[in-house]
């Protein structure tokens, strides 16, 4: 069974040609105020064959914003990155330089971690 068929409510065989499924809705989670965010900032190597990747966790919000974060801050360090799980990976070493963006774009409650 697909993902589309498990998300039917209420589900009715109909012979019915115009009958059409009712799907749950799926919600966008509202994204808090910066300064409402805890955010932590750290240093993994797991999984990566030593090379290290910076992670940024705790964000809450919508998929978009969080992308929109990532991509600023790709563009401000200069390197690669990508968005998954609801984390931020920025290739390199960049905790300190990431925790200072992060602050000044207005994440108060921003907190180093490892």
């Amino acid at each position: 069974m697909s993902k589309k068929e498990k998300s039917r409510v209420n589900v009715v065989y109909s012979t019915n040609p115009d009958f059409q499924f009712q799907h749950e809705a799926e919600e966008e989670p509202e994204t808090l105020a910066n300064n409402q965010q805890r955010l932590y900032v750290s240093i993994d190597r797991k999984q990566r064959a030593g090379k290290e990747v910076t992670l940024i966790e705790g964000f809450s919000g919508s998929e978009d914003d969080l992308k929109d974060l990532g991509k600023l801050l790709k563009s401000k360090c200069g390197v690669g990155g990508t968005v998954k799980d609801n984390e931020i990976l920025i290739q390199g070493n960049f905790k300190d330089k990431i925790f200072d963006l992060l602050v000044k774009e207005g994440y108060t409650q921003t907190k180093k971690k490892g």
